[in-house]
């Protein structure tokens, strides 16, 4: 069932009848386990800039993210701030934390607008032991992190270049973009400081890099789109 809420999104608050499920999503489970979850979840909405949780933080369980986008970031005791990755609708955030009972290792704020589910921490270790399907998708979750941690060496350890690290960062976020006959196009709602946090370079690296990319019709870009037009050419850039 959808319901009016601020922000201008439409919050859908059923989760077994909830038309936003898809391939991959970590509520894409059977009617038991979905069931079972939708009893213990509390649904909220956030604006863009709203914090979830706090880096040092101790968990009080899980957050779904079910539309908008949140950055996940860590920051070092002299202040300085990296973005790990961002959080796309379908992940579930929090889940080490709150599995470990170990303090929040990073800082979750959103980006844009948001509908999130809420689950305290012992109800969901509860759907854990009760339901086999809900523990298969939080290793799912798990190994999808795993990736996002290897991906996040590349950018800041293995990738030599200024356009080997950002042509790797556009190939990943290529991944959940729409193909068409131009080539490949994808929304992206961070700043070039936010690019630079996510890739280990300088603000100014990131924007004369974008141009670079631009001026050889590698990508086009347009407010917050990007289309990458050349997608071997960008491929042949980063490291493989």
């Amino acid at each position: 069932m959808k319901t009016n809420a601020p922000y201008g999104m439409e919050m859908v608050d059923d989760c077994t009848k909830c038309p936003l499920r898809k391939e991959g999503f970590f509520c894409q489970m059977g009617n038991d386990s979905l069931g079972a979850f939708e009893k213990v979840k509390f649904t909220s909405s956030y604006p863009a800039g709203a914090v979830l949780f706090v880096q040092g933080q101790v968990p009080r369980g899980v957050y779904m993210l079910c539309t908008g986008r949140v950055k996940l970031t860590m920051a070092s005791p002299e202040g300085k701030t990296i973005i790990v990755r961002v959080a796309e609708p379908g992940e579930l955030l929090g889940l080490h934390s709150s599995i470990s009972g170990d303090a929040h290792e990073l800082t979750a704020e959103t980006l844009q607008p948001c509908q999130v589910d809420f689950i305290r921490r012992d109800d969901f270790s509860k759907l854990l032991r009760d339901h086999r399907e809900v523990a298969v998708n939080a290793m799912q979750q798990f190994g999808n992190y795993y990736r996002g941690a290897c991906q996040q060496i590349r950018y800041l350890g293995l990738s030599a270049s200024a356009s080997e690290k950002l042509a790797c960062f556009l190939l990943e976020a290529a991944l959940r973009g729409l193909e068409t006959q131009q080539g490949v196009r994808f929304n992206l709602s961070l700043t070039h400081e936010e690019i630079a946090q996510v890739v280990g370079l300088t603000r100014e690296s990131v924007t004369r890099g974008l141009a670079e990319f631009r001026n050889r019709s590698l990508i086009s870009t347009k407010g917050p789109t990007i289309l990458i037009r050349n997608k071997p050419a960008l491929e042949a850039i980063a490291v493989v």
